[in-house]
């Protein structure tokens, strides 16, 4: 299971969470980055809807699957 880390930094004049290089909106105070932090962490865990996936192969083979939307990360908040 793969697993994401939303890490709280110091961002344009403010705060922000920080994933995989990413950085979200800034935020006036360390509460409010850490508070939405929060939201989007557990967002990420909510399934999903199962849903029939298509796609080629470097084979140029077609598949077709599907994926029930049950296979969510894992989330953290890091604040150092």
């Amino acid at each position: 299971m793969a697993k994401i880390v939303y890490q709280i930094v110091q961002h344009d004049g403010g705060w922000a969470y920080k994933v995989d290089g990413s950085f979200s909106e800034p935020y006036r105070n360390h509460e409010d980055a850490v508070a939405a932090a929060k939201r989007a962490a557990a967002e990420q865990e909510v399934p999903g809807a199962g849903e029939t996936i298509e796609y080629e192969d470097e084979k140029g083979i077609w598949h077709v699957e599907f994926d029930p939307g049950t296979d969510r990360p894992a989330t953290e908040v890091a604040d150092d």
